[in-house]
């Protein structure tokens, strides 16, 4: 299963936990896992069918570009991360 790091804003949802582990072989299939065990976090994760604008995942230290359709491995370490804008 996959190690997932839930941002801190998050945490409220998972009961004050930083790091939980789910089955899914997908970024999706983690977000529907996520949001069995803690309701209303896929809310704050997705928009439609689509992680929200500003929120970015990483699986093993690499961004997924193509977002929830992302493969996860059963040893992954997945991070839901808030973008980070500015600078020039």
């Amino acid at each position: 299963m996959a190690k997932v790091w839930i941002p801190s804003l998050l945490q409220d949802l998972t009961d004050g936990n930083q790091v939980v582990t789910v089955p899914g072989s997908t970024v999706a299939e983690i977000v529907t896992k996520l949001e069995q065990l803690y309701p209303g976090i896929r809310g704050r994760l997705c928009e439609g069918e689509d992680l929200r604008h500003g929120i970015a995942v990483a699986i093993d230290t690499q961004i997924a570009r193509s977002g929830l359709m992302a493969s996860v491995a059963e040893s992954s370490e997945v991070h839901f991360l808030p973008a980070i804008g500015g600078g020039q």
